[in-house]
């Protein structure tokens, strides 16, 4: 049975109990609607939530921080999982796609990853969604509900995930550091995490970890 995780607590992703060879991290989320008379004067809003993922070395740094074209902050080719750079050069991370509504049942969004076949110099990966132009379109995690993230091993079973719906910690918040995967000797640990940020963009998020 999967464990339900609250904020800050972890759990440990044992390989007697579940085949980490390739591991998904599904992100799924709705968009709260408007009640009442409203409900009828407007019409569905579309959330594009991207997820993000970065690896880290020892030190807890992204070493590699890959190409930087001047001007449209895209970072490609380095330690760092996301809609223009979607799969590390190890071959063990990989984003499946970018879900750009949130719609339907299920992951919105997934990054894969081999967890016994990651090289050792990375010890955590840290995932991090934003809402795309989320402060130029006025939306931010408090009108996001059912939002989870989830890990689920290669078998299909769910391992554990974290729901973060329903804290109003979050409006006006814009990206989220929403979990992380942490390497000590051969075992990984599943951390949820979910704390909040305003800029909504990931490279505010990832200088923390340069």
């Amino acid at each position: 049975m999967a464990v339900s995780l609250k904020k800050g607590q972890g759990v440990n992703l044992r390989k007697s109990e579940y085949d980490l060879s390739q591991v998904t991290i599904g992100l799924g989320w709705d968009v709260a609607q408007p009640s009442g008379v409203f409900k009828f004067l407007k019409s569905q809003e579309e959330y594009d939530l991207d997820a993000i993922a970065f690896l880290l070395d020892e030190r807890g740094r992204v070493a590699r921080r890959g190409s930087e074209i001047p001007g449209q902050q895209m970072l490609v080719g380095g330690d760092i999982v996301f809609f223009n750079s979607m799969k590390h050069d190890s071959g063990c991370v990989w984003l499946t796609g970018d879900n750009r509504t949130g719609a339907g049942d299920g992951d919105d969004e997934q990054i894969i990853v081999r967890l016994e076949s990651l090289p050792a110099q990375y010890a955590r990966i840290v995932f991090v969604v934003q809402i795309y132009q989320g402060i130029q379109k006025g939306q931010n995690f408090g009108k996001v509900k059912n939002a989870f993230i989830r890990a689920v091993d290669r078998g299909g079973r769910e391992m554990c995930r974290f729901d973060l719906s329903g804290d109003k910690s979050y409006a006006g918040h814009h990206s989220l550091l929403f979990a992380e995967l942490s390497r000590q000797g051969g075992e990984w640990t599943f951390t949820a995490i979910g704390k909040p940020y305003e800029a909504d963009s990931f490279v505010h998020i990832l200088k923390e970890y340069l």
